[in-house]
């Protein structure tokens, strides 16, 4: 009985831990966003940085230094939008959610925003 106990415990541990792991995941790598653009997401100096590797703006900048305040939730204020004039940076926030991102971008405190859904680019 105790060795039935032991398995089913190991079994649920090991689960949790495959959850844990895939709940965390890794913003790292590809991202398409809504226009058709892809965006490659990476560490820079400790901490987010986005730019777009395909589409009409290859190369431009969406975010810099973007730090970790959450387990899958990075903010910060140098965030662009290749809609807006170059000298513009926003209040951005990037959530993880799976094959998701949510990506936003505030000016004005939280008044005037824009948001964006990536969805994993394979």
């Amino acid at each position: 009985m105790n060795a039935i106990r032991s398995i089913g415990l190991a079994a649920i541990l090991s689960f949790g831990a495959i959850v844990g792991a895939q709940a965390a995941g890794s913003v790292d790598g590809k991202w398409k966003r809504p226009d058709g653009s892809i965006a490659l997401v990476s560490p820079c100096g400790g901490k987010l940085c986005g730019h777009l590797i395909s589409g009409s703006q290859t190369g431009y900048e969406m975010f810099h230094g973007m730090s970790k305040t959450g387990v899958n939730k990075w903010e910060g204020n140098k965030m662009k939008n290749p809609s807006a004039p170059g000298f513009m940076s926003f209040n951005g926030t990037a959530i993880l959610a799976g094959d998701k991102l949510d990506v936003q971008g505030c000016a004005i405190g939280h008044s005037m925003c824009g948001h964006e859904t990536w969805t994993r680019a394979k």
